[in-house]
């Protein structure tokens, strides 16, 4: 069963919604102001994976988005880096 996270474009609030099947129709908005107007944001981790062969790791970087909100941005090192 998926979960997976939304960011509401009207008052930015980050919510999660849980499927039951991967390609399940359900009706989702945001639960603080009830907007159907939303993005699907990738989900953070809480680990990070090994070096490259030039030995780099891979880096996150958080920077505000808009008013209140963050970004996060995942930089992985490919196989030849």
């Amino acid at each position: 069963m998926p979960i997976y996270e939304f960011r509401c474009l009207e008052c930015g609030n980050v919510f999660e919604k849980l499927f039951k099947k991967p390609d399940e129709k359900v009706a989702v908005c945001c639960p603080g102001c009830k907007s159907e107007s939303f993005e699907r944001v990738i989900s953070s981790t809480n680990y990070l994976m090994g070096t490259g062969k030039s030995g780099k790791k891979p880096s996150v970087t958080t920077k505000s988005c808009s008013s209140g909100n963050g970004c996060t941005t995942l930089e992985i090192p490919g196989p030849d880096d």
